[in-house]
């Protein structure tokens, strides 16, 4: 090594460690020129676990060199310290356009699976707002479709199967809310589209009754001009509803919402 280069090296290491012990020289190397010395501090601060400062600096050497090694390193750097901070959506918006900026990087396959996961750490509870729990499930269906072969795969899966069920979850709880309500109309839209996006869903034979009968109550509950036709909806499904479920413990409540329709339109017919 070069006597100036054997210089250059000992005064960065000199810089850095006055960095780490203390603010004034930090302040000095951010407003400074030498993205050499930032680049290492930055370095050095992300292996101390000092990620908040690490990336100030490494945000500076990637708008200044972006098509560079140290500007690639930099941001996929930006991404995995806003990750350690457990800050998931900065982490998920840079490990995302790591993936993009630099597709053909050893580290975008782990960038994009990562960028998935922090969809999935920032899905809430189900009683929440799902939007980011849909968000998580396109998320590591992308990764699927990018990477078909990774070993990541079956992960993705599985995950995505859990975040299902919580989706699953927030339309149950949707639909027993409305029937404690006694908000029958809208028991009877929020049964009908469970049904339709979980047609495998355990609570199925739950649900189906519940369709049944709150179609029932909002027949009874109608006006004279759309009595009729809302009946013959809730016969209808009265029908399915046997046909799905012959043996369920709800037979007998079915039969007679059955007989109580069957006779309401017997009086409506003979009204005429």
């Amino acid at each position: 090594m070069q006597k100036s280069q054997t210089k250059q090296l000992f005064l960065i290491t000199f810089t850095v460690m006055i960095v780490m012990t203390g603010c004034s020289g930090y302040n000095k190397i951010v407003k400074g020129d030498d993205y050499q010395v930032k680049f290492e501090t930055a370095n050095a601060l992300y292996d101390k676990g000092q990620y908040l400062r690490s990336i100030t600096l490494y945000e500076q050497i990637y708008q200044k060199m972006p098509k560079t090694g140290e500007g690639e390193l930099a941001y996929y750097r930006i991404a995995k310290a806003y990750y350690a901070e457990k800050d998931y959506y900065m982490a998920g918006y840079y490990f995302g356009s790591y993936s993009q900026r630099y597709p053909y990087s050893s580290k975008s396959q782990e960038s994009l699976f990562l960028s998935a996961m922090c969809s999935v750490f920032n899905s809430p509870s189900s009683s929440l707002d799902q939007n980011d729990t849909e968000l998580a499930i396109s998320n590591l269906q992308q990764f699927i479709d990018t990477y078909p072969q990774s070993d990541l795969v079956d992960s993705c899966n599985h995950v995505m199967d859990g975040l299902r069920i919580k989706l699953e979850k927030k339309e149950y709880d949707a639909v027993k809310l409305y029937v404690k309500t006694q908000n029958y109309r809208a028991a009877v839209t929020t049964a009908a589209t469970f049904l339709e996006d979980y047609p495998r869903s355990r609570n199925r034979e739950e649900i189906s009754f519940i369709l049944l009968e709150n179609s029932f109550q909002l027949a009874l509950n109608s006006i004279d001009s759309k009595k009729k036709e809302r009946i013959e909806q809730t016969i209808e499904r009265y029908r399915t509803f046997v046909a799905d479920f012959p043996e369920s413990s709800y037979k007998r409540s079915a039969d007679k919402i059955s007989d109580d329709m069957n006779e309401e339109l017997q009086q409506i017919e003979l009204k005429k």
